[in-house]
């Protein structure tokens, strides 16, 4: 069997189209087409059942994916046999939620890259949970454990959340008392995560100020009203301060989450490891950096 074809099939297998498979692959969408349609007709049967919404597995599609996949696991295990020795190098793409990509990974893969000048590494920020089984990227950073899939899961670190205003507004005295001041957070119908979800640790029912996107939710609270922030996002927002600390104060954790498959891989391994242990470093820093902070305000009060 042309190995060619299966890398076609498995490509089309993880994007569901012809169109986003060619561009993985270099190659136009027809061609992409008559590599599938040969594949099939050398198998005796349909691999994917086509549609307007694009290209989805057969039930023997979906068996020989598994296989595939093996086999180009297997192929990467052999490619980076003692590669260790001479650094990290090639791509990786880690998935993470918008909080996670825009304050902890930017530093922590740049202090990876500069010790690996070969390795390329890609921070694939979206809102919702990324899909490792169709390959968007070879490991995620979750806020919650996933149960189910051939996966590997590891803690990462736990991290704290309160509520954050503006420095140069009025703190109200309890929660109660900032009932009229409009709440910033998620999009309700958009939390992809049930641990996203803080309306009820703040006694609200909606939110007034919503953005799917931590970064944005942010930028809304340099405007005014109040909202959770993550305190490792603090420091890039000088112009906000956590409130009401005693009544609101959340603790959740990110898991760095992998192909099953992948746990023999040399490279991968030594990547997570470094990337474990920066984030653990980064979130500790910039946490230490908030409470330093606000020792100092309330010395000079």
């Amino acid at each position: 069997m042309d190995w060619d074809d299966m890398r076609v099939f498995l490509q089309v297998a993880r994007a569901e189209s012809l169109t986003a498979a060619g561009r993985r692959l270099g190659l136009d969408p027809a061609t992409v087409g008559r590599r599938v349609a040969r594949l099939e007709d050398r198998l005796g049967a349909a691999l994917f059942v086509k549609s307007p919404q694009g290209y989805a597995l057969t039930e023997r599609g979906e068996r020989l994916r598994a296989h595939v996949a093996d086999a180009e696991t297997a192929l990467k295990l052999g490619a980076e046999e003692g590669a260790e020795a001479e650094g990290l190098r090639g791509q990786i793409r880690i998935g993470a939620p918008d909080g996670a990509a825009n304050y902890l990974l930017p530093q922590v893969c740049a202090a990876i890259q500069e010790d690996n000048p070969d390795l390329e590494v890609q921070i694939l920020a979206l809102p919702r949970v990324v899909n490792l089984s169709k390959r968007e990227a070879d490991m995620a950073i979750t806020v919650s454990p996933p149960s189910a899939g051939r996966l590997t899961v590891q803690k990462v670190t736990d991290y704290t959340l309160h509520l954050a205003m503006r420095r140069d507004t009025v703190v109200p005295l309890d929660i109660a008392a900032a009932a009229h001041l409009p709440l910033v957070g998620y999009i309700p119908d958009m939390i992809f995560d049930r641990e996203l979800d803080y309306l009820d640790a703040v006694g609200r029912n909606a939110v007034q100020l919503a953005s799917n996107s931590v970064a944005v939710q942010v930028q809304m609270l340099r405007q005014g009203g109040i909202g959770i922030v993550h305190d490792f996002a603090l420091p890039s927002a000088p112009e906000l301060r956590r409130v009401l600390m005693d009544e609101v104060s959340l603790r959740r954790a990110f898991y760095l989450v992998r192909h099953a498959a992948d746990r023999k891989s040399e490279r991968i391994n030594a990547f997570a490891e470094r990337l474990i242990s920066g984030l653990k470093s980064e979130v500790a820093r910039l946490e230490r950096a908030v409470s330093l902070t606000e020792q100092a305000d309330m010395e000079e009060a």
